[in-house]
């Protein structure tokens, strides 16, 4: 249908918003330009799709005024799709200017608009170049029968926060708008304070634009803000990471026309989300992540039991009547709400991500949280550390999963401290300590457990188990870490308090008395064996009178009992004890139960040191299966094991293939337990001493005096492991002197 009358061109309907001060130029704008300018052939329509306050809408509107001002078009249609009434308006506006169409039936005029955009004789082709721009399209059926058509001479630009499918099909084409580059926000920061006289540094800048995630709406209402307020970005920075509100941080003035603050940008998204399954449901869910790791929730998180529970009580309490006033959440409906909140560019959900599944911008986390009353929040985050510790998983075998749970339990106790110690200390704070010593990252287990005993001190007292609690698994891990002095002098600081508080047979007095007599035994005092193995056997007295023989506890006082006799040169009867030890290991806990792999791996040890090398190869071989398969290939404990077998290896003459295996496991030891761990110390230490014994004696000096300053600054000076490092030196310059003295007197031999 052609015009009535003729149309002056060019015609511009609708308002544009003005282009943002200091618009950063971005890559998304090029492929716009190359849509809107290249061939007929090409994507006419572009759908601009992102979370709110990435700039979609300042995209569209620059491209719109640029085709404008540069007279690429003939037709600019600007529209504020958010319903599907407002879209039907806008088009009868355009009809009414280009056509001349009455606006009294609005639905009509707008379908003569698109009769009259679509190509053929009598339409638009040939003669009108157009533009139609769909900015904020909320629900993309509200398009249904609305969509401009494919013209070679129009091009269709779309902004929405939805990802539906429904937006995808012949002729348009998905593009994601993301966050400002790390150059882009700190260019833009840069540019809006000087513009007002204001100099900050780069770096402070860098630590803002990170703090507000390069989000560009919070950055144009932060740099506001500062000018207002006359702060600097530390000053805000300050303010929030002292939790502030959100909405206390937007300028009087909004800048650049904008209607909404940062926290509002997202309601709209989260009340449409949570309209799309049973009300409470994606909102619930969207509140769980808020207080988890913006970097990546595994899914099983949200689909486990005490999160379904969760999302159960809050359906039922939107829900007035009706099943849903009767039915549990499953899983499946879980995912679906997550699947809405990515739809919605509220998360992303990328499923087939292992252990990253699910992530959420800070600041819609931060939003999100601000709308939360204490009791809620505090609420939401025992129920999201009952989720992590219910699918921790008992053995870590997949390392990259536990990495993942201790980020989130991380991020967790940095959102709600408080609430993780009311009533009590939640478990979890006691299993991520576990998880990173168990990893091998034995120096941030202690420092964890440093952490956890002054805030439980803090917030429940210096008597309360968990408080005691605390403080054991700090002394533990002190001396895992390599300090076996400060370990026991801590135990036995906590003894003398467990027995004050919880008496002389409770179970965690009795662990206490075993953990001292075992680090006596690991610090290798002269005598200090035989004296630990003495107490040890008065502990296993008692625990078998207060637990019994088959307590976990009893058994494990019977393994150290027999490490001890070994560490006494008792060999042959360390490898006894710990034979009819396996035997009730089994029995009682079942052939794959880490502390019967341990067993079986300290009978082998022992084993070979009695004389038997062959037997002990053979169960060593045998066990690294068995942990392979039960703890996973990179657990410190299947480390441990390929560290003997490469030991007897070289014991038994085969010093090439020991050193090799060394190299082998050095490096495992160095990606996994990290370059300070004693383990990763000992590897190296054996491959010095392995060099040395290949003819390379000037070799082992180099790499014994690069342990030495390595060891002392770990485990310190005088460690018994740094002190046999310095008679390694010794003996191999020495032997490297005499090798030399030889060379000097027969150069030919």
């Amino acid at each position: 249908m052609a015009p009535r009358t003729p149309v002056q061109w060019p015609v511009r309907v609708g308002a544009v918003p003005r282009s943002a001060d200091w618009f950063q130029h971005r890559d998304v704008l090029d492929t716009l330009d190359t849509a809107l300018t290249g061939p007929g052939t090409a994507v006419v329509c572009q759908v601009l799709t992102g979370m709110g306050g990435v700039g979609k809408t300042q995209l569209a509107a620059r491209r719109a005024h640029q085709a404008w001002r540069a007279g690429e078009i003939d037709l600019l249609v600007w529209v504020t799709a958010s319903t599907r009434q407002a879209v039907i308006d806008a088009y009868a506006d355009a009809a009414a200017k280009v056509l001349h169409v009455e606006r009294d039936e609005p639905a009509r005029a707008a379908q003569e608009f698109l009769a009259w955009l679509e190509p053929g004789p009598g339409a638009a082709a040939g003669h009108c170049r157009w533009l139609l721009v769909l900015d904020n399209v909320t629900d993309p059926a509200d398009l249904t029968g609305l969509w401009p058509p494919d013209h070679p001479l129009g091009r269709t630009v779309v902004t929405t926060r939805s990802r539906d499918a429904a937006l995808t099909g012949a002729g348009r084409r998905l593009v994601t708008v993301g966050l400002f580059t790390p150059r882009e926000a700190t260019g833009y920061l840069g540019q809006a304070l000087a513009a007002r006289g204001r100099a900050e540094g780069p770096e402070e800048c860098v630590r803002l634009a990170e703090d507000l995630g390069r989000l560009p709406l919070a950055l144009s209402q932060a740099a506001a803000y500062l000018i207002d307020a006359d702060i600097g970005c530390r000053e805000y920075r300050e303010l929030l990471a002292n939790r502030a509100r959100l909405d206390d941080l937007r300028p009087p003035t909004l800048p650049d026309d904008q209607t909404a603050g940062v926290a509002a940008a997202w309601s709209l998204s989260v009340d449409r989300a949570d309209a799309r399954g049973p009300r409470g449901l994606a909102r619930s869910l969207l509140e769980l992540a808020a207080l988890l790791d913006p970097n990546g929730i595994p899914q099983p998180v949200f689909t486990s039991a005490p999160v379904r529970d969760h999302l159960t009580r809050a359906v039922r309490a939107h829900a007035s009547a009706g099943a849903w006033r009767t039915r549990r959440i499953t899983a499946e409906e879980t995912v679906r709400a997550l699947r809405d909140l990515h739809g919605l560019n509220l998360v992303d959900h990328t499923p087939r991500t292992a252990h990253r599944a699910v992530r959420v911008h800070q600041l819609i986390q931060r939003a999100v949280r601000d709308g939360l009353g204490r009791a809620e929040h505090d609420a939401l985050a025992r129920t999201a550390a009952d989720a992590l510790a219910a699918v921790w998983p008992e053995v870590e075998r997949d390392t990259d999963l536990a990495q993942a749970l201790r980020a989130n339990t991380a991020a967790l106790s940095g959102k709600a401290e408080t609430a993780l110690h009311r009533p009590h200390a939640h478990a979890l704070l006691y299993r991520v300590g576990e998880s990173l010593g168990v990893a091998g990252q034995v120096a941030a287990a202690a420092g964890h457990f440093g952490t956890l005993a002054r805030t439980t001190h803090q917030h429940l007292g210096p008597d309360h188990p968990d408080t005691l609690a605390a403080r054991h698994d700090l002394a533990y891990w002190r001396g895992a870490a390599g300090d076996a002095q400060g370990a026991i002098s801590a135990f036995r600081e906590l003894f003398a308090d467990r027995l004050r508080v919880l008496g002389p047979d409770h179970p965690h007095t009795l662990t206490t008395r075993g953990n001292i007599a075992y680090w006596i035994g690991e610090a290798r005092y002269a005598g200090g064996a035989e004296g630990a193995a003495t107490a040890l056997e008065e502990l296993l007295a008692d625990r078998l009178r207060v637990l019994g023989p088959d307590h976990p506890d009893t058994l494990g006082t019977r393994h150290n009992i027999a490490r001890l006799r070994g560490r006494a040169g008792q060999t042959a009867e360390a490898a006894e004890g710990l034979g009819a030890l396996l035997a009730d290991m089994v029995r009682v806990l079942g052939p794959d139960h880490p502390d019967t792999l341990t067993t079986r791996h300290d009978l082998a040890y022992w084993q070979g040191r009695a004389g038997d090398a062959e037997g002990a190869a053979r169960a060593f071989e045998e066990l690294l299966t068995d942990a392979a398969r039960v703890l996973g290939p990179d657990h410190p404990d299947t480390l441990t094991t390929r560290h003997n077998i490469a030991r007897l290896r070289g014991r038994a003459g085969d010093v090439q293939g020991a050193r090799r295996a060394f190299e082998e496991l050095l490096a495992d030891r160095l990606r996994v337990l990290g370059p300070d761990h004693p383990h990763t110390l000992t590897t190296r230490h054996n491959i010095a001493r392995l060099r040395g014994r290949q003819g390379d004696a000037a070799g082992a000096v180099r790499a014994f005096e690069e342990l030495l300053t390595d060891m002392e600054r770990v485990l310190g000076p005088e460690h018994n492991d740094t002190t046999i490092t310095r008679h390694n030196i010794a003996y191999w310059r020495e032997e490297s002197e005499v090798v030399t003295l030889r060379v000097r007197r027969d150069p030919a031999g």
